[in-house]
């Protein structure tokens, strides 16, 4: 092969076969960042199942009603302690780990699951009555998301 040949192969090399390198490796990254957030949202979603489990381990406390419960003794509400604050925890990560101020698409609806179960227990009075104390240590940015949530569902705003 003559120098021209192998001057004109680099020069398409360079022309085609560079930029194409360049789209497949950014397309690769974008399909690994996206099974890094599917397998995050999944474990997310595992530790929520579990949580549910630890919920329906404690029916006396009747988290997944809404109806009030007349009175709960000191044991009870221990034991409703601390499961509003493995929520919490959970609610936190799934934030510090899932929302982004402008997400869209499979993000987007990913985090509208958080955001709804953070709205369903919201709903409950006994967890925003606690959120104040819940929420001590937590992000800051959490804090004032949930929070905000719990204004909306009927919590006072001091």
């Amino acid at each position: 092969m003559r120098l021209e040949t192998w001057e004109l192969l680099s020069y398409i090399v360079t022309v085609f076969g560079l930029p194409l390198a360049i789209i497949s490796f950014m397309f690769e990254q974008r399909k690994e960042r996206e099974n890094e957030e599917e397998e995050v949202y999944q474990m997310l979603s595992d530790a929520y199942t579990d949580f549910l489990k630890l919920v329906i381990a404690n029916p006396d406390l009747k988290l997944r009603s809404q109806c009030d419960i007349a009175e709960l003794s000191e044991e009870q509400q221990e034991r409703m302690h601390v499961l509003f604050e493995i929520l919490i925890s959970l609610f936190e990560r799934a934030y510090l780990l899932g929302y982004e101020p402008h997400m869209s698409g499979k993000q987007l609806r990913r985090w509208y699951s958080w955001d709804d179960y953070m709205r369903e227990w919201c709903e409950r009075e006994d967890f925003r009555e606690l959120l104040p104390r819940l929420l001590q240590g937590e992000d800051p940015d959490f804090a004032k998301y949930i929070t905000r949530i719990a204004i909306e569902k009927g919590m006072p705003n001091n």
